[in-house]
């Protein structure tokens, strides 16, 4: 089972390399190599349709990172920048070189690995996830998934401006504080009331004689004289 799978796998790398190799050019500061093929092929995050290619690495220098960059033949437009991981190969060959992960009938080959003309590293391609397991389930092989991209932290707001003071037009000078007031003395307290001087009842032991005495002297004399005529009828009844 496992040759089978071997032996499909390389039937497909080389329908592949047949199908562009004849019209591959290439550059070698940028590794830029043209490819027309024709038939669909799959790229991570996008499908090349029939047609003309450049394939080229964006900075050579740097031995660590492998961005492969593709784009149309005018290069005026880009259908995809993949961040590749290096592939090695023991016997390079001198002509470019493309291999094809084996993909179920009616899709599109899926591009597994670039290797440009008598260099022993290529680029091989990371598809997502997803991808990469759909694949692996027709293939029974490891592909290479994309490494998740750690993202920026979010930078912290500012603080919100504080909000401007309107200042109305022609506005009057605020008026001056008044000069402050001095505390009126404590009212003096009111003079004690005076004590009311309350008027003796000095009755005289006798009252003034105000009549004459003439008619007293008369009551007098009838009272003497009814008190004996009383004393006189006492006398004769015991008598």
């Amino acid at each position: 089972m496992t040759r089978l799978h071997l032996s499909t796998a390389l039937f497909a790398a080389v329908v592949g390399f047949v199908a562009v190799a004849p019209k591959a050019s290439a550059d070698e500061w940028n590794r830029k190599t043209i490819i027309t093929t024709t038939e669909p092929i799959e790229v991570p995050g996008a499908t090349l349709q029939p047609g003309t290619y450049v394939f080229k690495l964006v900075d050579t220098t740097d031995a660590s990172r492998h961005t492969v960059i593709i784009q149309n033949e005018k290069e005026n437009h880009t259908y995809a920048t993949i961040l590749a991981i290096p592939n090695y190969r023991i016997r390079p060959t001198g002509k470019t070189r493309l291999m094809f992960w084996e993909t179920p009938a009616g899709q599109p080959k899926a591009l597994r690995a670039w290797f440009y003309p008598g260099d022993n590293y290529g680029q091989e391609f990371a598809y997502k996830q997803e991808r990469a397991t759909q694949i692996a389930q027709t293939t029974h092989e490891q592909v290479p998934q994309e490494t998740a991209k750690a993202e920026p932290a979010p930078a912290p707001e500012p603080a919100p401006a504080p909000a401007p003071v309107e200042t109305a037009q022609n506005t009057p000078p605020p008026a001056p504080e008044p000069a402050p007031v001095a505390a009126a003395p404590a009212p003096e307290p009111a003079p004690a009331p005076e004590p009311t001087q309350v008027a003796q009842n000095n009755t005289p032991n006798e009252l003034p004689q105000t009549a004459s005495n003439v008619p007293l002297l008369a009551l007098i004399g009838f009272a003497c004289v009814g008190f004996s005529l009383l004393i006189g009828s006492f006398a004769r009844r015991f008598n």
